[in-house]
């Protein structure tokens, strides 16, 4: 059995509605990924055959509706999850959806996380930031208090930097060189990585112990700063170190990135029970050899079968 949890698609009304917003969309039209993102049936059933993966759950695109204007950021979002789940509903041995939320209307987050759960979404994907608001600002906590009661996981995908960071920390090469510096190359990885660190600073896992929050790309840095980043859990009179928040709040994907140095770092910081397995499709495109030859670097059946499909299908009730 293999779960791949981080299975991306778009929805074309909303694409258009971003239009101008977000460079990064330009990596959704290389090559043949807008067809693949667009593709909620056999092409992607298909991909997944190939590649031995059973169950996809489906997650749109970043920047999903948190770079737009409130009202439009709720229609799209009813729209985005009305679209998954009906994909769900045709194809129900092979797919499952996480939510997209209007992140940009504080107000509406909290129940459109709950009307999704009755579309019978398993989980919901957001950014760390909306405008100027980011995901730890206390307007948030009734949304991540709703995702705790729920138990749907919360996952913290990267997104494009601010204008103003990127003034100040990613331009003055070729633009090209630019956007891939804020985005793949850097940019993507370390802002959600200091979002995730900044809800434990809030002491977001101390109001709410239950919260699971999933990080891609092996933990977005996070894991490689632990020894340094758990000397902020006293100045933030936290509960507990913040290498103890990563093990228990925390699930870490693979995001299609199969090193095999990655998942031993990994395994040093947290445990075999809190790692998935995700091809960031179709970003990434792992071969099924290549799929199989990582998951011979597991040295038990135990976990390999854990990172495979034993945790997702705990963490998401698939």
């Amino acid at each position: 059995m293999l779960i791949g949890i981080e299975e991306h698609w778009v929805l074309p009304e909303l694409t258009a509605a971003l239009r101008g917003r977000d460079e990064s969309l330009a990596f959704n039209d290389l090559g043949d990924h807008q067809d693949r993102l667009r593709d909620l049936g056999e092409g992607r059933i298909a991909t997944m055959d190939a590649q031995g993966i059973d169950v996809a759950v489906l997650a749109h695109t970043p920047p999903g509706t948190q770079a737009l204007p409130a009202e439009e950021a709720v229609r799209l979002s009813r729209v985005a999850n009305d679209v998954a789940a009906e994909a769900v509903t045709r194809h129900p041995d092979r797919f499952r959806a996480l939510s997209t939320l209007p992140l940009s209307a504080p107000h509406a987050v909290a129940g459109e996380l709950r009307r999704a759960a009755g579309l019978g979404h398993v989980g919901t994907m957001v950014y760390g930031r909306s405008g100027d608001l980011l995901l730890d600002d206390p307007v948030y906590d009734d949304f991540l208090a709703t995702a705790a009661e729920l138990r749907h996981p919360v996952f913290l995908h990267p997104q494009l930097p601010s204008d103003a960071l990127r003034d100040a920390s990613y331009r003055g090469f070729d633009p090209l060189v630019d956007l891939g510096l804020a985005t793949f190359g850097w940019g993507w990885h370390l802002d959600a990585g200091l979002a995730a660190l900044r809800l434990i600073l809030r002491g977001t896992f101390d109001r709410h112990p239950d919260l699971q929050v999933v990080l891609g790309h092996w933990g977005e840095m996070l894991l490689f700063w632990t020894d340094r980043a758990n000397s902020l859990a006293r100045l933030a009179g936290l509960e507990r170190p913040v290498a103890d928040y990563l093990r228990s709040n925390f699930h870490i994907t693979a995001s299609g990135m199969l090193t095999p140095a990655l998942l031993r770092h990994a395994l040093e910081v947290t445990t075999a029970d809190r790692l998935l397995f995700s091809t960031d499709h179709p970003f990434q495109h792992p071969s099924g050899e290549e799929i199989t030859a990582f998951l011979g670097e597991f040295s038990s059946d135990a976990d390999r079968e854990a990172f495979a499909s034993g945790n997702a299908a705990a963490l998401f009730g698939i």
